[in-house]
């Protein structure tokens, strides 16, 4: 029997669980523009883009400790900016560390298959199975891109970044050219 090792593409030992803002960039199995196509510099969605869009926009309702805020879809990947916020959301048990001996909630929390109540990586990970769900098959690559939104500085080049992808579609390096 072939034992599998992931390797986590995460921050190792930071807790995705902890308050902050993270940019998160989702991308489809193969770049295959499946969302919809960017004309003029906007996106015109496709009936899986306006899926993933509801999605997206449902995540606070199973996430109460999730806010939403910028966020655009692309032909073949979704950039967005996750809030955590935990201030009436885990309280008790889900905030404690780990029972198990030697290790910490974080290093529990972030390994497979062992997923941490409202941390990103489930979050995520809800998000692109509620796609599959509705769309009745996967469309996403195995993992996604994050980064951990440190300052005001960084959140507004990021949130401009988002802001101008259809415009900048042809130089984004997820493109891929023709739609397949």
């Amino acid at each position: 029997m072939t034992e599998h090792n992931r390797r986590s593409i995460r921050l190792k030992g930071y807790d995705y669980a902890q308050n902050g803002a993270y940019f998160v960039t989702i991308c489809t199995q193969g770049r295959q523009c499946v969302f919809g196509e960017v004309v003029n510099g906007e996106v015109r969605l496709s009936y899986t883009g306006v899926a993933s869009l509801q999605c997206w926009n449902s995540i606070p309702e199973h996430f109460p400790n999730v806010k939403l805020d910028e966020f655009v879809i692309m032909p073949n990947h979704i950039h967005g900016i996750i809030v955590v916020d935990n201030a009436d959301y885990r309280r008790g048990t889900a905030c404690r560390a780990s029972t198990d001996k030697g290790r910490t909630r974080t290093d529990a929390g972030e390994q497979f298959s062992r997923p941490v109540k409202g941390s990103l990586p489930t979050i995520v990970r809800s998000y692109k199975s509620a796609v599959s769900k509705q769309l009745g098959k996967s469309i996403w690559q195995r993992n996604y891109y994050e980064h951990i939104i440190r300052n005001d500085e960084d959140y507004l080049r990021i949130c401009e970044y988002i802001q101008f992808n259809p415009r900048n579609w042809e130089k984004d390096e997820l493109y891929i050219g023709e739609h397949l």
